[in-house]
C-alpha cells in the first residue's frame, strides 16, 4: 500500500511540476511576443521605414524558420517525410501570405502611428475576430456570453483609442486601422489553418508558412527598392534591434508557446497569455516613456476581462 501511495504522490508531484512549467513557458512566450512592438518602436527612432525594418527582421528570422520546418518534417513519422501535394503548397503559401506576411507588415506599418500599448490591445482581440469569421463564413453560432465578452473587450480598445487620439491626433486612426487589419489577416490564418495543422503538424506548418512570409518580405523590399543599395544602409542599432526581434520576439516565443501547449493545452496557454498586454504597457512606460493614465489602465482591464469572459464561454 505504501508503494502505491508513494507512486501516486510522485505522479502528482510530476504533474504539478509539468503544469507549473507549462504556465511559466506560456507566460514567457506572451512576454516575448509583447516585446516585438517595443523593439519596433525603438527602431523607428533611427529613421527607418516599415518596408526596410520588416525586411531585416525576416532576413534574420529566415534561417530559424527554415530550421523549424526541417525539424517539423524530421520529427513527423520518425523521420519519414510526408510528400506535399499541390493543395498543401497552395495552402502553405496562402497561410504564409495572410498570417505572417500581411499581418506582420500591417502591424509594423501601424506602429508608426500608435503606441505599443494600443497595438497590443487591438491584436489581443484576435480570438473574437476568429469567432466572427466563423459566424460570417460558416454560420457558426455565437453564445450570449461570447457577445458580452466581445462588447467588453472592444469597449476597452475604444476607450484607449479615444484617449490616444486626443493626445496624438488623427494619425492614430490610420495606425489603429492598420493594426486592426493585421489582426483580421491573422484571424484568417487561424480560421483556415486547422486542416493543414492536422495533416502536416503545427511545427512544420508554422516553419514553412513563416519561411514563405520571410521570402515575401525580402521580395517586397527588392521590388520597392530596385538597385538601391543605399536602402540597406541603416543605423547599426536597427540591425541589432532587428536581430533581437527575429530571435527573442519571433522564433523563441513560437517555440515557448508550442511547448506550453504540449504541457497544459491551448486553452490554459491562451489564458496565461493575458499577461501579454500588461507586459507591453509596462515595457512601453519603462523603455519607451509612453504615458500611463487611468484611461489606459481601465481600458486594458476591460480588454483583459472581456477576452477572459469570451474564452470561458468558448471553452
Amino acid at each position: 500500500m505504501s508503494k502505491v501511495y508513494k507512486t501516486f504522490v510522485a505522479s502528482s508531484q510530476a504533474t504539478t511540476k509539468n503544469v507549473a512549467m507549462g504556465m511559466v513557458l506560456a507566460a514567457l512566450g506572451a512576454i516575448a511576443f509583447s516585446g516585438k512592438a517595443i523593439i519596433v518602436k525603438l527602431a523607428y527612432r533611427y529613421q527607418v521605414d516599415a518596408v526596410t525594418l520588416i525586411m531585416y527582421r525576416m532576413l534574420f528570422a529566415l534561417p530559424l524558420f527554415i530550421g523549424m520546418a526541417w525539424w517539423g518534417t524530421y520529427r513527423q513519422g520518425g523521420g519519414v517525410r510526408l510528400a506535399l501535394t499541390r493543395r498543401d503548397m497552395a495552402g502553405i503559401f496562402g497561410l504564409g501570405l495572410s498570417g505572417y506576411y500581411l499581418a506582420s507588415f500591417l502591424d509594423f506599418a501601424g506602429l508608426q502611428y500608435i503606441s505599443a500599448s494600443l497595438e497590443r490591445l487591438i491584436l489581443y482581440t484576435t480570438p473574437t475576430l476568429v469567432m466572427g469569421l466563423g459566424w460570417l463564413m460558416y454560420g457558426r453560432s455565437i453564445q450570449r456570453m461570447q457577445l458580452w465578452g466581445m462588447v467588453i473587450s472592444y469597449l476597452g480598445v475604444v476607450l484607449v483609442f479615444g484617449h490616444e487620439v486626443r493626445l496624438e491626433g488623427g494619425g492614430v486612426a490610420l495606425g489603429a486601422l492598420l493594426v486592426f487589419l493585421s489582426a483580421v489577416s491573422y484571424a484568417i490564418y487561424l480560421s483556415y489553418s486547422g486542416e493543414l495543422v492536422k495533416r502536416l503538424g503545427a511545427l512544420k506548418l508554422v516553419g514553412m508558412a513563416t519561411t514563405v512570409a520571410c521570402l515575401l518580405c525580402i521580395l517586397q523590399f527588392v521590388l520597392l527598392r530596385p538597385m538601391n543599395w543605399s536602402a540597406f544602409q541603416v543605423a547599426p542599432e536597427v540591425i541589432w534591434l532587428s536581430l533581437l526581434n527575429a530571435i527573442a520576439c519571433t522564433a523563441v516565443p513560437v517555440l515557448l508557446v508550442m511547448m506550453a501547449i504540449e504541457r497544459i493545452g491551448a486553452g490554459a496557454t491562451a489564458q496565461t497569455g493575458m499577461v501579454g498586454p500588461i507586459a507591453t504597457i509596462l515595457m512601453g512606460v519603462w523603455i519607451l516613456g509612453e504615458p500611463f493614465t487611468i484611461w489606459v489602465g481601465f481600458g486594458t482591464a476591460l480588454v483583459v476581462v472581456g477576452i477572459l469572459v469570451f474564452s470561458h464561454a468558448s471553452s
